[in-house]
């Protein structure tokens, strides 16, 4: 088969969970199926070399590239109104074309797979951002009909798509994401936990969450649930650190630290760099990640890759990631969140355990399970 990706999620200058999980499956299906022609789609009216650059990493994989000299932001926006055929700018050689970030244009060549990580502008509107909303609003609908296969990232997201748009069942698949297990894995070289701290200005023990900072995460009462936790522990406890690049309208979480006078206690990184994020997973006393809403919620699994002890909320997809391999808590309770701190800075014995079971788990969401997966709903197709 001739099989092509849209490229848009890792040519980003900031990737987030949506670019690597496409990354994770592009190349891992064509590590495993190389008999296919495999090729990146993408639109680029000016600095064609830096988004070359940012694919470089997976097109090693084996993967070509198809570069259209137009604006895509300017496609997206026309093709929402005037069916502006896709195949005009990418030819009709592809059997397959799939687009892992919700909307497929008009007039793609071949058949189309769309992955629908989510449906939370539907079920919390209020944290997506408006230009966002306005996308899935008036694309999405249009999007999964002309997609002659829908993939999500969990069982929970298939009953929620299929909540909101029942019609399309039949051709809705699961197929889990997967983990970099090169990437995320006990640290093997713990002399640069260190120099990764300092580089982020980190000092001493801390609890780690790691993901965007904005409202769906739930940071505001992970904040008020630490500070729950330093007034019955005392000062000489763990920092809570906060990485990961901004969302929006996280104004209010930087306001309740300062409203809890927590600025010396809670740490706001800068992003990230791939290259250090499994110094910090390692060092982390545990990793904490309260979120409302997760089509499926790769940074605990990851974390658990590390053998870092993982508290998680018991909302959306992720007691479905994380089985019964974290500490699991009520994600609209300060009180319980605060809890599940107490228990793993107390208790030795389930931090080791939790350690040793969630690596066992992460080590069953590989990405070559994942493509594998993927590769069998692009057959079905013929």
């Amino acid at each position: 088969m001739n099989i092509a990706f849209d490229a848009i999620p890792l040519i980003s200058d900031r990737m987030t969970g949506i670019g690597w999980c496409e990354a994770g499956q592009t190349t891992a299906m064509a590590r495993l199926y190389p008999e296919n022609k495999y090729t990146y789609n993408f639109f680029s009216r000016k600095d064609d070399n830096i988004k070359l650059e940012r694919l470089a990493p997976f097109t090693a994989a084996g993967i070509g590239t198809n570069m259209a000299h137009f604006s895509g932001y300017i496609y997206r926006a026309a093709s929402t109104f005037v069916p502006v055929p896709y195949s005009a700018f990418f030819g009709k050689n592809d059997d397959v074309t799939h687009f892992f970030n919700y909307i497929v244009p008009p007039k793609v060549h071949g058949r189309t797979v769309v992955t629908v990580h989510d449906m939370v502008y539907k079920a919390f509107p209020e944290t997506v951002r408006a230009r966002t909303k306005y996308m899935l609003d008036s694309g999405l609908k249009q999007s999964m009909k002309r997609a002659d296969m829908i993939v999500t990232d969990s069982e929970f997201s298939k009953s929620e798509i299929l909540k909101y748009f029942p019609q399309h069942e039949k051709k809705l698949r699961v197929v889990p994401c997967g983990v970099d297990l090169d990437k995320f894995r006990p640290c093997e070289t713990p002399e640069r936990i260190p120099e990764v701290k300092k580089s982020l200005e980190i000092e001493g023990d801390y609890f780690l969450y790691l993901g965007t900072i904005e409202p769906r995460k739930n940071l505001e009462r992970l904040i008020e649930a630490y500070h729950i936790f330093t007034q019955r522990s005392g000062s000489d406890v763990p920092k809570l650190v906060l990485a990961g690049g901004k969302g929006w309208l996280y104004d209010s979480i930087f306001q309740k630290v300062n409203d809890l006078k927590l600025s010396d206690r809670v740490i706001f990184t800068k992003y990230v760099p791939s290259e250090d994020m499994n110094h910090l997973m390692c060092g982390a006393a545990a990793f904490v990640f309260p979120s409302i809403y997760e089509g499926f919620g790769m940074p605990p699994l990851e974390a658990m890759a590390c053998g870092v002890p993982v508290i998680a909320s018991d909302a959306a997809s992720l007691p479905e990631v994380t089985g019964d391999c974290a500490v699991i808590c009520d994600a609209y309770s300060p009180e319980s969140i605060a809890d599940g701190l107490e228990k793993l800075y107390t208790d030795t014995a389930l931090r080791s355990e939790l350690s040793v079971r969630g690596r066992q788990r992460a080590a069953s969401f590989t990405w070559e399970r994942s493509a594998e997966m993927l590769y069998n709903i692009y057959k079905e197709l013929f």
